[in-house]
């Protein structure tokens, strides 16, 4: 009966350390991000520039094949590719604005298209949104994001809208185009709570008649 019990002690001691062994802390999970965005930056060939050198060019990143930029902002965390800036005007101090939103969502770990509406003209995501000075508050009130997350737009959305602009444009003119490497402090629910990296191409336009 005794090495029975001793018996029952050791495999306990073993399944605990197992269980030990597969537990990811939260710092464990940063860095398996940090690792992740990093492989996502070599596998796809990205040149990071600086904040600096972005500004120096006009706050244009170069998207050549042989440069393939992106700007790494500082306060976020998030790298910005902006492919196109688009027509009229950015969305201006005190304004409150409709924007029509077309993208697709890739997680970083194991590249799966999450959520799109990318391909589909007629039914975008519409996203309100207000300036104050350089801040920027947003909420979605439609569409796929709001419907498979929630009406809360993630904060690196919002980075974009400093550098853009958002008229609606003619059959000539750009829509304005952005890619964006998303860290999970600045995304959604679900990659803030998982602590995963997402990827994004989004277009950005003044919901038309406005």
């Amino acid at each position: 009966m005794k090495n029975f019990f001793y018996l029952l002690i050791v495999f306990a001691g073993i399944a605990t350390m197992a269980a030990c062994d597969n537990y990811e802390t939260y710092g464990d999970q940063k860095e398996k991000e940090r690792n992740g965005i990093s492989d996502f930056i070599s596998r796809n060939k990205i040149n990071v520039i600086s904040e600096a050198v972005f500004h120096a060019q006009g706050d244009n990143t170069d998207t050549s094949d042989d440069r393939n930029e992106y700007v790494y902002m500082n306060n976020s965390g998030v790298y910005m590719q902006i492919i196109n800036h688009g027509s009229g005007s950015p969305v201006k101090d005190k304004e409150n604005v409709n924007l029509y939103i077309r993208f697709y969502e890739q997680n970083i770990f194991d590249t799966t298209i999450v959520v799109t509406n990318y391909y589909d003209p007629y039914d975008p995501d519409v996203m309100n949104v207000s300036r104050t000075g350089s801040n920027f508050t947003a909420s979605f009130t439609s569409g796929l994001m709001m419907s498979q997350y929630s009406a809360s737009v993630p904060s690196s959305w919002l980075v974009p809208l400093s550098y853009i602009n958002v008229g609606a444009p003619t059959a000539t003119e750009d829509i304005s185009l952005v890619r964006l490497i998303v860290p999970h402090t600045q995304g959604h629910t679900v990659a803030s709570s998982n602590v995963y990296p997402y990827f994004y191409e989004i277009s950005f336009q003044r919901q038309p008649g406005l």
